[in-house]
């Protein structure tokens, strides 16, 4: 998987391309945590528009993203996942604590 951060608007934009398993997960949620740790963003969006599979691995990616933002002070929100991938953040449950657009 590759993450690009962007800044957008004053929003920090992380562009993610390729699958989130249990192998890139953890690369994803290594680079995510030391961004957040070290920028202390007010927003950071996860752009899940170059994804092309997700499981389960993805949700607690984000959880856990979220969590740390939440910390820190700031706040997450996810953009553009793929149709399939939105059905499974909506059954996860997960658009009750972050916002999906």
């Amino acid at each position: 998987m590759n993450i690009d951060i962007l800044s957008e608007n004053g929003t920090a934009v992380a562009v993610l391309k390729g699958e989130i398993d249990h192998h890139s997960a953890k690369s994803a949620r290594e680079q995510l945590d030391s961004f957040i740790i070290t920028m202390q963003p007010d927003v950071l969006a996860i752009d899940l528009s170059g994804i092309s599979f997700m499981d389960s691995s993805g949700i607690g990616l984000i959880m856990g993203r979220q969590k740390l933002l939440k910390e820190c002070g700031g706040r997450l929100e996810v953009r553009k996942p793929q149709p399939y991938i939105r059905r499974v953040l909506r059954l996860s449950g997960i658009e009750r604590i972050v916002r999906i657009t």
